[in-house]
């Protein structure tokens, strides 16, 4: 385990300097799932939700939330985001919605946040939207599958415990 980089010896929290690190293609792709009730599930996807497209509201939140990350997290610095995607994948069989976000820049530090902001601000627009019809959805497993770029190098997430499979 490396050492933590958003501290000064002191232990106050500082932003990191990444001013002399070479910028480079950095790629990021998080995911999350919402756990919907038959009745919202069929809302998303016949477009029967009273606030209107769902997923096509979800989308954009979650662009805009992934633009904006240096705003909500401290210490995160201000990235230009070349490209950023947000896909939902509704399993309508498990009553839920996964939500992967991709964002990609060139700088000098990674989108990891960007990422991970994005997945969860998408699905806190679902729940949002839906919330007339059930507030009993769960969002959870939010987390990063990949990374690409910089010092540390790519990044795999390990395939996780399917608990449907159990």
């Amino acid at each position: 385990m490396s050492a933590l980089t958003h501290f000064d010896s002191k232990g106050n929290a500082i932003m990191v300097d990444v001013g002399n690190k070479p910028t480079t293609a950095r790629k990021a792709v998080a995911e999350g799932v919402i756990q919907v009730s038959p009745q919202v599930m069929d809302a998303i996807l016949r477009g029967r939700a009273a606030k209107g497209d769902v997923l096509g509201v979800a989308r954009v939140a979650g662009i805009m939330a992934a633009k904006r990350t240096s705003d909500l997290i401290p210490l995160c610095h201000p990235l230009p985001i070349d490209k950023c995607s947000i896909e939902f994948f509704p399993q309508e069989e498990r009553g839920c919605v996964k939500v992967q976000c991709t964002v990609h820049t060139e700088s000098r530090t990674g989108v990891e946040m960007e990422a991970l902001t994005g997945v969860g601000v998408a699905l806190l627009t679902v729940y949002d939207m839906c919330k007339a019809l059930d507030k009993s959805m769960i969002i959870s497993d939010i987390r990063l599958l990949q990374k690409d770029g910089g010092k540390s190098g790519a990044y795999r997430a390990p395939e996780q415990f399917d608990q449907s499979e159990a």
